[in-house]
């Protein structure tokens, strides 16, 4: 970690201090903080808040805080793919973990509980629509982590190998595990999977449209080895996860990751009430959190 003083370019604050792309200060922070990708989402969620103290806006971060059973909560909207969750988790990290005045990493870190809600698509036929998954691994697509420096444990880097030997990926994954603590409290009564990570929403995922995909048998080669393998099944994808589980590693956070599955790839099915399953979801880690 770097300990001296951080530049005005590596670390950009607002007029008012606030961090560059979340426009927040650190009196805005709280100990928990729910995550959604989409920024229609976060009304979705703080409704549920006893108050909302707090609303602020730029571009597709959208910021609600209030309390919750007498503590302070807040949710904050990402938008679509790891580099999105880049720039929130390196913001929201500055704003408990850094003073912005003297430009320096606190002495004392600061560890903080982020909880993501997403939707995601089942890989296999028996995690079905409009279920909860729960990540404890996410496996990353995207390229991220080649710009970090990363420490997968043991069981993670044979992982990592082990699905790019036998799907014969033309790259190296990424493996990581998501917070354990969380997982207990939020997801004790969810489907446990491995979350794949995409770097994009069609050929990534292996949907066409009217180009055809590079890998074209890479969807099906990794729903196989998720069914094949009994201690590591690919149960689900989406885009932000392994971001999440790297960074809050990276950082010193607890990361959690929950999906309402409403697309089965696997049977080609979409949820008939997608918003119900979400809304759900929702209140499920409100009540827990």
């Amino acid at each position: 970690m770097i300990a001296k003083k951080i530049s005005e370019t590596d670390l950009i604050l607002n007029r008012d201090g606030s961090v560059y792309h979340l426009n927040l200060l650190p009196k805005h922070i709280s100990d928990t903080v729910i995550t959604v990708g989409d920024p229609d989402r976060v009304a979705s969620v703080s409704k549920y808040f006893d108050q909302i103290d707090f609303e602020i806006r730029k571009r597709e971060f959208i910021t609600h805080a209030g309390k919750l059973k007498g503590k302070k909560i807040m949710v904050i909207s990402t938008g679509m793919g790891t580099d999105n969750i880049e720039i929130f988790f390196t913001e929201l990290d500055a704003l408990v973990n850094v003073d912005l005045k003297t430009r320096r990493p606190k002495k004392n870190k600061k560890k903080l509980n982020v909880i993501r809600i997403g939707t995601s698509g089942s890989l296999q036929k028996d995690v079905p629509l409009d279920s909860h998954v729960v990540s404890e691994y996410a496996i990353g697509l995207d390229n991220l982590m080649h710009f970090y420096a990363l420490e997968m444990d043991a069981f993670e880097r044979r992982m990592a190998a082990d699905i790019r030997r036998k799907t014969g990926m033309p790259f190296k994954p990424y493996v990581v595990r998501g917070s354990e603590t969380l997982r207990e409290q939020i997801g004790f009564d969810m489907i446990s999977g491995n979350t794949i990570t995409a770097p994009g929403f069609y050929a990534p995922q292996g949907r066409v449209v009217r180009l055809l995909p590079k890998y074209p048998k890479l969807l099906d080669e990794l729903a196989n080895y998720g069914a094949k393998s009994k201690n590591f099944r690919l149960t689900n994808f989406e885009m932000e996860t392994a971001g999440y589980y790297s960074l809050a590693r990276m950082l010193g956070h607890e990361a959690l990751s929950v999906n309402a599955i409403i697309a089965n790839r696997a049977e080609k099915k979409f949820s008939k009430n997608p918003n119900e399953v979400i809304d759900g979801l929702i209140r499920k880690v409100l009540e827990r959190c």
